[in-house]
């Protein structure tokens, strides 16, 4: 098993950044596929961005692209989300998640392990 926890979430203004981290411990970091998922109030729970266990693959939700970048250091058992040019429609909760497999998806029901979530809330 993996513990997956998210910090740096909070309170940003538009066009502001944000970087989330995900700090895992537990089983070899590497041998997962990380991503991260959003939620807002009386929403359901969206697909963001995911990354291969060597960082060689990544995909994004079209509402991210070209703004928020997903990265990973396995000596740190860290992933991120570089979140840049954000808009008051990224306010959400944020979940780090796991997948034991070396195939990237965007399905949260592929997805294993899961942390606690960090608010993120813009301003206009």
């Amino acid at each position: 098993q993996v513990q997956l926890v998210e910090s740096w979430g909070g309170l940003v203004q538009a066009r502001g950044s944000l970087r989330l981290s995900c700090a895992a411990s537990g089983r070899t970091f590497s041998g997962y596929v990380m991503a991260w998922f959003r939620q807002a109030p009386g929403q359901e729970r969206e697909f963001v961005a995911t990354i291969s266990r060597r960082s060689g693959s990544t995909l994004y939700a079209d509402s991210v692209k070209g703004r928020f970048t997903i990265s990973r250091d396995n000596a740190k058992n860290t992933a991120y989300l570089q979140m840049d040019s954000l808009k008051p429609e990224d306010t959400a909760v944020y979940y780090c998640a796991a997948r034991e497999s070396r195939v990237v998806v965007t399905k949260a029901d592929e997805y294993n392990y899961w942390g606690q979530g960090t608010q993120v809330t813009v301003s206009s």
